[in-house]
């Protein structure tokens, strides 16, 4: 199929292509009720098809479409009497400029262009306005110039039309060629050739397109009335002398028009003026002229131009600048004057920081040398002494304590002005009842007061930056306000923007300088450079206490109204508080403990606001007095299992320390120890009944010498017996049933020098000592000896006793040893005794009846 259709396409556009070979008019055409119409209005047009001069549409249903450019449009069809297809196309609104309308026939399927007709639309043309000539006598020609009007989108023929005539161009004499301007241009010029002068010429503009024609007003001139001359050249500029105010200026006219009569302006002006002083109406034949009112010492620039004396001609161009520089004249005027005084030197002088405004322009008569300052006015044929000398406006020095006044003067080349007399009153009037400030624009302030109670002379305004560091925070702008009666005053100097400013306002008395008010200002307010950081003070489960330092002034751009600060976590909505600027901690309460936060600041001005940067804080699970107290509750158990693993391991020394082991009696060897003469015996010991306790057959018990005395560790003074003692008891004891006295031994009743003998036979013995436990103090008496049967030979310096038994803690004092029998055996026991012994604390004693109090160590 596709085969098919692209075959029949191509032989229908070679039959078509034939047709058009023969002539598409003899197969169709388009025709247009009006190629070019109005801009809006309706177009009619029709397609006409012959199907007989068609070759391939004979017999075939004919089909017409139209398109506008690339837009599809239907018409009304319908055949002819003659037998032709006609198809009928009504745009009721035709809103292009410029376009093209086709016919199709469709062939196969396929549109076929059989006819094009272009239509134009468009509005007649505007009349040119504002018609104007000028005359360049450099070139000898005139163009003229006009306002071509709205444009009519349609081709345009445009014409500048002239012709010669007399008297107010009532009448045309002679046509002069039309000058047809270059396609865009709106003026045309006319050669000399063709111009007609000191007579008047008739010129017009003319404009013509497809819908109509239309003219501008017509212009009568003279072309030397038009003229444009060259600038005047000057020639020289000088003061005019005796009268040094006023200036005197020459010039020449440009060569093309020195035969025309001219009227000129004159214009001067400073470095300074921000425009130009005009002098009018000169008309000098003498091309010379003079003016007054110049500054002294003032540099000027000058220019000049010229026309034809004629109202109608046009001014020159300006001529090349002249400068001239008017002759010097001492300064007049008074200087305004402001002080700091500072006692130094225990008040003995003072320094003086002095400071002056420049004179104004019209007071400097030339250009400012410098300033003296003097304790004295000048006086004639008096050598000035001057204590500051100096081209700045300010002059520090020192003077005594009683100087009340000084004397300043400004000079140039041609002189000095009269001293400024400046007194130094004291500073103890009256302040202002009130002062406040509003912005004028970006440089410059109000400052409004209320009047003192007393009449003030004059006001004094200071000033400075708020924000300068150093020496330039330092340096104060000011000015004198002269007009009592006023309450306010407009300050320009050195202010600028987003600035704080320190004002200070002091009233001005006769005989006083009032105490100053304060207040601080900017002439513009913005949003802040930037937001205070946030520290963190401290930080608890359910408040953080937050601190920030203030933004720096420099940075503020205004003055702070207040602080927002919001914080936010992930289990709550933002939340805010709004503290004073005036605050630097803030406290965060309510939150919850080991929750996230997010905190920042947002610092405002009237003009905007800033935000900080984020904070993020984590509140802990519990408080530091909680941490302290779980912490401490930890150490002490800590300390108690410690204690107790100690306690185990060492759980026998523990019990010694709180309770002493004392030895039992019963198992002690004293206990287990039996007797010589008694082993033989087959006698039941208590250690068959019980394990450990052996029965004592006897002992003897020695009594306490009264009256004996022995020294302490070699020390000669006697211990008395103390009272209560033992009572006399024999010297010798000896049980019915002792056994028979071993050989060798002595008789009985014979004492061994030295020894203790118990009667005939020999005897074994056992020493006791007893003293306090550990040191305590106990009204046991002083230690006794016990002696038993033995059957071991007696005690001699030959054979020493057993060894004491001790106790291992015994710290006691030595005590005095008992007497015995004989004076060499008491050297024997003169080692300090022991009087506790707790081997012996169960001990039970026979006949303990007589012991009285020895019953118990």
């Amino acid at each position: 199929m596709a085969t098919h259709w692209n075959s029949g396409m191509l032989l229908g556009c070679s039959t078509l292509f034939l047709l058009l070979l023969g002539g598409a008019r003899a197969c169709g055409w388009v025709t247009v009720d009006s190629p070019t119409t109005l801009l809006g209005s309706t177009v009619t047009a029709s397609c006409t098809i012959q199907s007989n001069r068609c070759s391939g549409l004979e017999g075939e249903e004919i089909q017409i479409t139209w398109r506008l450019d690339s837009m599809s449009m239907s018409g009304s069809q319908h055949k002819s009497a003659e037998g032709t297809e006609v198809s009928n196309l009504t745009i009721s609104h035709f809103n292009r400029t410029r376009a093209k309308l086709w016919c199709y026939v469709v062939w196969n399927g396929t549109p076929q262009r059989i006819g094009m007709a272009e239509i134009h639309a468009g509005y007649p043309p505007a009349k040119p306005d504002n018609l104007t000539c000028m005359m360049n006598l450099t070139e000898n020609s005139l163009t003229c110039r006009w306002d071509p009007g709205l444009d009519g989108h349609l081709p345009a023929k445009v014409a500048l039309r002239s012709s010669k005539s007399r008297g107010q161009c009532e009448v045309s004499q002679e046509a002069i060629p039309d000058c047809i301007p270059q396609a865009g241009q709106n003026y045309c010029t006319i050669p000399r050739r063709f111009l007609q002068l000191y007579q008047k010429m008739d010129i017009w503009v003319s404009v013509q397109n497809a819908l109509g024609t239309a003219e501008s007003e017509h212009l009568c001139i003279d072309p030397t009335d038009v003229a444009k001359l060259d600038p005047p050249v000057l020639k020289s500029i000088q003061s005019v002398p005796f009268q040094t105010d006023c200036i005197s200026v020459a010039w020449e006219g440009a060569p093309t028009s020195s035969h025309i009569e001219q009227q000129c302006e004159l214009r001067y002006r400073t470095h300074e003026d921000p425009g130009w002083t005009l002098v009018p109406d000169i008309v000098s034949p003498n091309l010379k002229t003079h003016h007054c009112g110049f500054l002294f010492g003032t540099d000027y620039r000058f220019q000049m131009r010229c026309r034809r004396v004629t109202a109608m001609g046009y001014w020159s161009e300006w001529s090349p600048e002249w400068n001239y520089i008017t002759h010097e004249k001492a300064p007049a005027g008074k200087l305004d004057v402001w002080w700091k005084m500072t006692p130094v030197d225990s008040g003995k002088r003072a320094e003086v920081h002095l400071l002056w405004k420049a004179l104004k322009r019209n007071e400097m008569n030339g250009r400012i040398l410098g300033y003296w300052v003097s304790l004295n006015p000048r006086r004639r044929n008096v050598e000035l002494t001057a204590v500051c000398n100096t081209t700045e406006t300010q002059c520090n020095f020192s003077v005594l304590a009683g100087v009340r006044r000084v004397y300043l003067a400004a000079y140039n080349s041609a002189g000095e002005s009269a001293a400024t007399e400046v007194i130094f009153l004291e500073k103890k009037g009256q302040p202002l009842a009130g002062i406040h400030t509003s912005p004028c624009d970006e440089h410059s302030l109000w400052v409004h007061w209320e009047a003192p109670r007393a009449t003030a002379t004059g006001y004094i305004l200071e000033w400075c930056q708020a924000s300068l560091p150093g020496p330039a925070g330092r340096s104060v702008s000011w000015q004198v306000e002269r007009n009592r009666s006023a309450t306010k005053a407009l300050i320009r100097e050195n202010i600028e923007p987003f600035q704080l400013y320190n004002i200070s306002v002091y009233p001005l008395y006769a005989d006083a300088v009032g105490l100053p008010l304060h207040t601080t200002a900017y002439s513009k307010e913005k949003a802040p450079s930037c937001a205070p950081k946030f520290h963190l003070k401290s930080i608890s489960k359910s408040h953080a206490e937050l601190s920030w330092d203030p933004v720096p002034i420099e940075m503020q751009n205004g003055f702070i109204t207040n602080y927002t600060i919001f914080w936010t976590s992930t289990t709550r909505d933002e939340l805010r508080a709004v503290v004073n600027s005036s605050f630097t901690t803030f406290t965060l309460r309510g939150l919850l403990p080991s929750t996230m936060y997010k905190v920042h600041m947002m610092a405002s001005t009237a003009a905007g606001s800033t935000n900080s940067t984020a904070l993020t804080l984590v509140t802990p699970a519990l408080d530091e007095k909680e941490i302290q107290y779980l912490l401490l509750f930890f150490g002490l158990l800590c300390v108690l299992l410690i204690v107790l693993i100690v306690c185990f391991q060492k759980h026998r020394r523990v019990k010694n320390q709180f309770w002493p082991s004392v030895p039992d009696p019963a198992n002690s060897s004293l206990g287990k120890w039996v007797p010589a003469d008694l082993q033989q015996e087959t006698l039941q010991t208590a250690s068959a009944r019980e394990p450990g306790l052996v029965t004592i057959s006897d002992i003897t018990v020695l009594e306490k010498g009264a009256e004996k005395k022995a020294p302490l560790w070699g020390k000669k003074d006697p211990i008395p017996a103390a009272a209560g003692s033992f009572p006399d008891l024999p010297k010798s004891y000896i049980h019915p049933s002792s056994s028979s006295l071993p050989s060798g031994s002595r008789a009985p009743g014979e004492a061994r020098p030295g020894s203790y003998v118990n009667g005939a036979g020999a005897v074994q013995y056992a020493k006791i000592v007893a003293d306090g436990y550990r040191g305590q103090q106990q009204h046991v008496p002083s230690p006794l000896y016990i002696r038993s049967d033995s059957t071991q030979p007696l005690l001699s310096e030959s054979t020493p006793s057993p060894k004491l038994y001790e106790n291992l803690w015994f710290h006691g004092a030595p005590q005095t040893g008992l007497h015995c029998q004989s004076s060499q055996g008491d050297a024997a026991f003169l080692e300090e005794p022991l009087i506790d012994f707790p081997l012996l604390q169960g001990l039970k004693i026979n006949g303990a009846e007589d012991l009285h109090d020895f019953q118990r160590f």
